[in-house]
């Protein structure tokens, strides 16, 4: 019997690929943030977002494929674990990297782009200012959106590693029935 993966080797592992993970979502934050700036010059709008998009859809199958790697060295490092113990690190990692994530968004928002959202409320009023009561509006300028964003962030973050994980855990370590029979057979019985 294969001794188990202790709590230690578990959350440093997690705790090195949510890093990863979440490091490769700030660094989207801050290459999108520059795209934006260039964004005002003249003829780089359309470039830009043709940028944009494919930064996002590289960071998107990034993470997709480093949750796999992070997941399958997890599995190849410990040779007891079965799906349900991967399923567990990949959740682990999705959500420190959620928490790594939201961390940075929080501060983002609070310090370095803190006008984000009074854009977005200036943007709402000009073009449905008269959709909505006055009072609504008021409310809306005195919530902490920074707070809801981390809040936001970190939940859909988690769900979504959650989702992958599954998703991934099921083959990682493979359930091929007919490996195990190969490998305890010697060749003098076959």
């Amino acid at each position: 019997m294969e001794k188990p993966v202790s709590r230690k080797d578990f959350w440093d592992g997690a705790g090195k690929a949510g890093l990863v993970l979440g490091l490769v979502s700030c660094a989207y934050v801050l290459l999108t943030s520059l795209l934006t700036k260039l964004n005002g010059s003249t003829g780089m709008a359309f470039a830009s977002t043709i940028l944009g998009f494919f930064l996002w859809a590289a960071k998107f199958a990034g993470c997709i494929l480093l949750m796999k790697l992070f997941m399958k060295r997890f599995a190849d490092s410990h040779p007891g674990v079965d799906n349900s113990d991967t399923f567990r690190f990949g959740m682990a990692v999705a959500f420190l990297s959620a928490l790594i994530f939201s961390a940075f968004d929080l501060a983002w928002l609070t310090w370095v782009a803190p006008d984000t959202f009074s854009q977005a409320m200036e943007a709402i009023q000009e073009s449905y200012g008269s959709m909505f009561p006055a009072e609504s509006l008021e409310a809306m300028e005195e919530m902490n959106f920074s707070t809801i964003s981390f809040f936001t962030n970190l939940i859909y973050c988690f769900l979504f590693g959650t989702v992958l994980s599954a998703i991934l855990s099921r083959n990682i370590p493979s359930r091929n029935p007919f490996m195990d029979n190969r490998m305890n057979n010697s060749p003098d019985e076959q």
